[in-house]
């Protein structure tokens, strides 16, 4: 059954243990089975077909590529995990039903502070706040949880709604690009979320747990909980044993046609 079950301490691999609860929902990492549910649910729908809100449009892909190009992306982020470069892909329940996907991605987290932000949420969903409230629940892992310094997204300038979620969370605007979305020029905002601004509306009521043992694997060491965590060691072989190349040496590939790299609309 797709779910939340109860947490269950992992001996290898802690990021499946990792829990962020709020009072509406509750985001974990998925098990193969949340991802063809989740799979299915981008299929049935995440936007207006007439309109475009990603930089890469995963969306329109045939049926049956679209689901098997997001198992790829999630499979592929689960095994190209490095402590230096990860993208942290969660699955969000609502009543024990998956209802979308916030992503984290971090790179050098330890020096550089920084972090990005993206979501979909599925269509049938949307307008009941679970939107903002996923988006509030990553953003407390970034802050709270690995002590981000900054924290950015994106999204169509025709995706108000992505747009104010942002805003309404404390990200100003930081900058606008034009890129071409279905060969047409399009224009994207760009906004940035401080620490200083996530600390104005900060909230008591998400809780992140277990965190201490996922520490090291987003390239951080000490207790986080809304301070500094402490750089890891440059040695972290111990880490992630499957390593078999440095994370440098690869480049970031997408889905192609047929998915995407990483959907940033809320």
């Amino acid at each position: 059954m797709v779910g939340y079950p109860p947490p269950v301490p992992h001996p290898i691999w802690p990021l499946v243990d990792l829990r962020v609860r709020t009072p509406l929902l509750r985001l974990r990492r998925p098990t193969d089975e949340d991802c063809v549910a989740l799979a299915q649910l981008a299929a049935a729908g995440v936007h207006d077909p007439a309109c475009m809100p990603f930089d890469i449009p995963w969306t329109d892909a045939a049926p049956g590529e679209l689901e098997q190009g997001a198992l790829r992306w999630w499979w592929r982020q689960r095994a190209e995990w490095q402590p230096e470069r990860w993208t942290f892909t969660g699955a969000v329940f609502v009543d024990d039903q998956p209802v979308g996907v916030p992503d984290l991605v971090g790179e050098d987290v330890s020096r550089l502070r920084v972090v990005h932000t993206g979501s979909w949420l599925g269509r049938r969903f949307q307008g009941r706040g679970i939107g903002r409230e996923m988006r509030a629940a990553i953003l407390q892992l970034a802050f709270a949880g690995l002590g981000a310094a900054h924290a950015d997204s994106s999204a169509s300038t025709d995706n108000p709604a992505s747009l104010a979620v942002s805003r309404a969370l404390g990200s100003v605007d930081k900058g606008e690009t034009v890129k071409l979305r279905r060969g047409v020029a399009a224009r994207n905002r760009t906004l940035r979320l401080d620490r200083a601004g996530w600390l104005r509306s900060r909230r008591d009521d998400i809780a992140i747990d277990p965190l201490g043992p996922c520490l090291a694997w987003f390239g951080l060491s000490g207790a986080a909980a809304g301070g500094e965590p402490a750089p890891v060691p440059a040695v972290r072989t111990a880490v992630a044993p499957g390593r078999i190349r440095p994370a440098r040496s690869r480049r970031r590939r997408g889905w192609s046609a047929a998915a995407s790299g990483l959907p940033v609309a809320g």
